[in-house]
């Protein structure tokens, strides 16, 4: 069976496990800022704590944070437990992204940040961001932080321009299923260091070592997930999955789109096991955005054209994180490969404005809702 995705892992990162790693979230800090253009880069157990630490750290409160009705919904829930109100946008079919049509029309006084998600890894338009939010702060005379989530999108660019170099604050999440890995992790890079010691710091208080049982356990998770994927092993874990409570339990220990809660251990800081297998996948970086490229125009060129299928765009400067297809009997297309021993993937299965936590919001959102029962992922890992 082909995985619907597959961490890029190796010997090169197994055997990472079993060093001491010392000082190794400094070094993946260090080697993080430098590979994405930023001045300095700051580790976090989770990119959802990453997030939530940003918002406190800079004294965000009661405040409406602008974002995308069709995202991880760990992203609103960051939001709301921060103190804050996500305020969701509808999306462009185009390519996932938040209408920044609709996104400046939403911008009030109460606004205090803005999230702009790049969905898929598709670039969001830096330069009508940079310019909605200036022209929003002259308006209101106050200050609205533009965030940069880039955890489908390390390292795309928009006409040149690495999108986690604009705005205040990018936010990458760095669990297994993303471009890159440290096992579990989040960072968060900056261009302006005064801000990034004043997060820095804020986390330094707020957040504890996770000490060396969580180690062990890190390491553990790590060797189930390299053996896992294999694929002579991928279809016992698949049955596993479906069959079993086993990896349905360890996955709603850590997430759930219809509770607003946090990892039980959000609060801990990022292991040096994790920071060193992370920096072993900053060195697989440019091969591993070549081959995602390489795929997405593979499937461009070779995927046939169904009755009612939509494929996606081939925009220069994305990174793929998923080959997302819009059909209309997303069941048995997920069937149907499924027999061909293929894995389909639904990333993001709802609009989070319908998620019950969330349903007191205004839910007029089609194309958000269209994406999440018709949109199905093909592999590019």
């Amino acid at each position: 069976m082909i995985p619907r995705f597959k961490p890029s892992l190796d010997w090169s990162e197994f055997l990472t496990i079993f060093k001491r790693n010392k000082r190794a979230v400094e070094k993946f800090e260090k080697e993080f800022a430098k590979t994405f253009n930023a001045v300095d880069a700051v580790a976090f157990p989770y990119g959802r704590s990453a997030q939530w630490a940003f918002l406190k750290a800079i004294g965000i409160e009661n405040g409406e944070v602008i974002m995308p009705a069709y995202t991880c919904s760990v992203v609103a829930h960051a939001v709301t437990l921060s103190g804050n109100i996500p305020r969701f946008i509808d999306i462009d079919l185009y390519d996932y992204n938040m209408n920044l049509d609709h996104a400046e029309l939403a911008i009030n006084e109460n606004t205090r940040a803005i999230i702009a998600t790049h969905t898929f890894g598709y670039p969001q338009n830096l330069d009508r961001l940079e310019a909605m939010v200036e022209k929003a702060e002259k308006r209101y005379g106050k200050k609205i932080w533009l965030i940069q989530d880039c955890c489908h999108a390390f390292g795309a660019d928009w006409k040149g321009k690495m999108i986690g170099t604009s705005g205040d604050v990018a936010i990458y999440a760095l669990n297994i299923s993303k471009l890159i890995t440290s096992i579990f992790g989040g960072m968060l890079t900056f261009q302006d260091q005064k801000l990034a010691n004043k997060v820095r710091d804020w986390r330094d208080t707020h957040f504890k070592s996770g000490g060396w049982l969580k180690s062990i356990k890190r390491r553990l998770y790590f060797l189930a997930v390299y053996f896992a994927f294999h694929k002579k092993i991928y279809g016992f874990t698949l049955w596993l999955q479906q069959n079993t409570p086993l990896l349905n339990k360890l996955t709603k220990a850590y997430h759930l789109d219809n509770k607003i809660h946090f990892p039980p251990d959000y609060l801990d800081k990022m292991l040096n096991v994790e920071a060193a297998v992370g920096l072993k996948q900053l060195k697989k970086y440019p091969k591993i955005i070549q081959f995602r490229r390489e795929k997405a125009k593979y499937y461009n060129q070779n995927l046939p054209r169904k009755e009612g299928w939509c494929l996606p765009p081939i925009i220069q400067g994305a990174t793929y994180s998923h080959y997302t297809v819009r059909v209309p009997n997303r069941n048995e297309v997920i069937y149907d490969y499924k027999n061909k021993g293929i894995e389909l993937g639904k990333v993001i299965q709802y609009s989070i404005p319908d998620l019950i936590e969330y349903t007191s919001s205004n839910n007029n959102f089609p194309l958000a809702n269209e994406a999440s029962k018709n949109s199905i992922n093909f592999t590019v890992s």
